[in-house]
């Protein structure tokens, strides 16, 4: 940020810019944005060393912070994460684009054609915590869109993102696409995520990716309209017909293949004809994996309590963790397991472990959630896994977009319509 502007200054300096290049980014030929996001994959991959530097200061910081090792998960980068972030730009790039589909269209008796078609949302504001791979996937699949983008990450990854911020203006404007398209907010003041929140003549739509404290911020004092991103209190219910070997892989994985992201499992609940059968081993293969389990009444009967092993608290069954804890209820139907989670879950992702066809059929017509998924884990609802390339977030409200955002949910439409004269009488 220059030293002679303020923070306020250099937000709406950059919005502004955003702005002034939007008709062209929303314009720009296909293969001219497929070409960026090419570019972008390989300079990702180019420039590791430089990015890779960047995110160390921003994780020795973090530990002198002494910040939880849960955050410190989501603001690590390493080679993989590098590959995966390159990955999903090629895979952004491999999809249709979006721009100019023509959704649907009729003639009215009068002659006029009328045609409802796809367009950019245009300038998209995003403010999100300690994932720096939010920089990449955000700009990716706002361009392909034909979106200019603002980003604002947590201070806790300013270096990696203003890296990861410098190689992707190169590779587009290599491409041929104005640079001006991706801005970064780069300074670790809260000052201006505020003043982001309020340029309504600049920023078309909010969205805000992170933990409840920070969605609930931007959705109370944003004037932008804002699309509500996920909170992921998820569960998995295992029904009294399941397999319980499938019902242990998937409780394990829900939990522990990543803890510190929205679509890990935050609650167990299992059925009580089950219960006694599944909840030792259940229980054993989280414990040794340094999971806490925190356990109703019925639970702790059959798992005896232990450093490990506690009672649950009322504020346990609506907690998002992003750690290796989990609360667990012996519920005695799937009725209460319904009931369960349309009171205490964030409508992000939720599964039931069954054999039954029945009961899978009501869980996922009566559950209210972005996602539903039948015998298998929560931690698929991502934008790349449902074959999106990737994904801005995962909306768990109902209007304009539900559950993971790609390309198509980065739109919004108008009318065209086309006549031969014809005057209304």
């Amino acid at each position: 940020m220059p030293s002679n502007m303020s923070v306020e200054q250099m937000v709406e300096e950059k919005a502004r810019q955003a702005k002034a290049v939007s008709q062209i980014v929303a314009n720009l030929p296909t293969d001219v944005k497929n070409k960026a996001l090419l570019n972008i994959a390989q300079a990702l991959i180019d420039r590791r060393e430089y990015i890779l530097s960047s995110n160390s200061e921003d994780i020795e910081a973090a530990r002198k912070k002494k910040l939880s090792e849960a955050l410190i998960d989501r603001l690590l980068l390493n080679e993989a994460r590098i590959e995966a972030m390159s990955e999903s730009m090629r895979q952004v790039a491999a999809l249709p684009d979006p721009v100019g589909e023509i959704i649907e269209g009729w003639k009215r008796p009068n002659g006029l054609v009328i045609q409802k078609v796809r367009v950019p949302l245009g300038v998209i504001g995003i403010i999100y915590e300690a994932r720096p791979n939010v920089t990449v996937d955000s700009a990716g699949l706002c361009l392909k869109a034909g979106n200019c983008v603002v980003l604002k990450g947590g201070s806790e990854a300013l270096q990696s993102n203003i890296a990861l911020t410098h190689v992707i203006k190169q590779a587009i404007a290599d491409a041929g696409v104005p640079p001006e398209a991706v801005q970064l907010l780069d300074t670790p003041e809260r000052a201006a995520a505020q003043h982001l929140m309020r340029l309504n003549q600049y920023i078309d739509v909010l969205i805000p990716r992170g933990g409840a404290g920070l969605i609930r911020y931007v959705m109370e004092n944003a004037t932008v309209p804002v699309i509500e991103t996920g909170v992921g209190n998820c569960h998995v219910y295992v029904d009294a017909s399941a397999d319980l070997d499938m019902a242990e892989e998937i409780v394990f994985n829900a939990k522990c293949q990543r803890p510190s992201v929205c679509n890990a499992a935050e609650t167990l609940l299992v059925h009580k004809d089950v219960a006694e059968a599944f909840l030792p081993r259940i229980a054993k293969r989280l414990l040794d994996a340094g999971v806490e389990i925190r356990g109703c009444p019925e639970t702790l009967r059959i798992v005896p309590p232990c450093e490990k092993v506690v009672p649950a608290k009322d504020e346990d069954w609506d907690t998002e963790y992003l750690d290796l804890i989990i609360a667990v209820k012996v519920v005695n139907s799937l009725d209460e397991a319904i009931e369960h989670i349309n009171r205490h879950g964030t409508k992000h992702s939720e599964a039931i472990v069954t054999r039954d066809l029945k009961s899978a059929q009501r869980f996922c017509a009566e559950v209210d959630a972005a996602a539903v998924y039948v015998n298998t884990s929560t931690r698929f609802t991502d934008g790349f896994e449902f074959g999106l390339g990737a994904e801005i977030g995962i909306s768990t409200q109902k209007l304009h977009a539900r559950g993971p955002m790609g390309l198509k949910e980065l739109t919004t439409y108008k009318y065209v319509v086309y006549g031969d004269g014809q005057v209304r009488k």
